[in-house]
């Protein structure tokens, strides 16, 4: 592989830390990211989830170790996680956890923050507190400006929802440090006691 880091979608980040969990193959990587609905952050298909696969391997940020075929079902290649693509995972984290305008890339750092330990989590997201302070700032004062200059407020809505979501991300990230900043705190992957958890919502089972 170049020494370059390599290029990764959301998507790809949770396949490779999808596969921190053991090897699998893609049908399986499909069916546990529906599961626990991972599909909230991006979107996954067959078709997209094959393709990342592919270009991951192609990466080697993952490897074939092994095709099976149960009965008439096609052939099925299990993958597993290689040295490289662990690393992957945890420079990407690192790269997008700080940064407070990659909503999307954000969702997915944050699903994978406890690949990084506590005092760097800690560090990235203050990081990020900082950007969206600074945001805020921004979108106060162009609201204040506006309308000191007579501009009525349904030209601003979009800007006012804007403001309010970043404080309310404010408020939300303070009490993340806390809680992170809390020994008690359980936090990293050595530090679970159970299995990832399935997300419900709606009252129906998953299919």
């Amino acid at each position: 592989m170049s020494a370059e880091q390599p290029r990764l979608t959301p998507l790809g980040v949770m396949v490779l830390a999808l596969l921190r969990e053991g090897a699998m193959h893609p049908y399986e990587m499909v069916r546990l990211l529906r599961q626990r609905r991972d599909d909230r952050m991006v979107s996954i298909t067959n078709g997209t989830l094959y393709h990342t696969v592919d270009r991951l391997n192609q990466q080697e940020l993952l490897v074939e170790v092994g095709v099976d075929r149960e009965g008439n079902r096609p052939e099925r290649t299990t993958y597993r996680l290689t040295d490289a693509g662990r690393d992957a995972v945890t420079e990407w984290v690192r790269r997008e956890l700080p940064r407070s305008d990659r909503t999307a890339q954000f969702r997915v750092a944050l699903a994978e923050a406890h690949n990084l330990d506590r005092d760097e989590v800690i560090t990235l997201l203050t990081l990020r507190r900082e950007g969206l302070a600074a945001d805020l700032e921004v979108h106060r004062r162009g609201l204040s400006d506006a309308t000191g200059r007579g501009v009525q407020s349904q030209f601003l809505i979009e800007v006012d929802r804007q403001a309010d979501l970043i404080e309310t991300d404010l408020r939300w990230t303070d009490r993340l440090l806390q809680r992170l900043a809390d020994p008690d705190y359980a936090w990293g992957v050595d530090s679970a006691t159970s299995p990832t958890p399935v997300l419900r919502t709606d009252s129906k089972d998953s299919k």
